[in-house]
């Protein structure tokens, strides 16, 4: 994972265990996002996205020095179909390795 000096903004998307879901977002902080997704997926905690699908494993992931470009980004990947979502994915990660423990 790359680490600026300065800002750090994340774009990622994640998945369920069986990759049938897709979620993007945006965070300062990748760790703690990911973690906050996880605790989302304990039954009864959450009713966001996230939480109700398990989609807690991380796929994909670019880094940002300014909020304002990694916001434009997260809209502009929302607004893709899932094919073109999943070509994105593909090129970054071609296996759908879970990235979790790697950043």
């Amino acid at each position: 994972m790359k680490i600026s000096l300065g800002h750090n903004y994340y774009v990622y998307i994640t998945t369920n265990k069986n990759k049938t879901v897709l979620y993007t977002g945006v965070t300062n902080d990748l760790h703690r996002r990911l973690w906050e997704h996880e605790q989302n997926a304990i039954p009864f905690r959450s009713k966001s996205f996230a939480g109700q699908y398990n989609a807690y494993h991380l796929i994909y992931y670019e880094h940002f020095v300014d909020i304002k470009e990694a916001i434009a980004r997260e809209k502009e990947i929302k607004g893709w179909r899932r094919e073109k979502k999943e070509a994105l994915i593909n090129n970054f990660n071609p296996g759908w390795k879970f990235l979790n423990d790697e950043t």
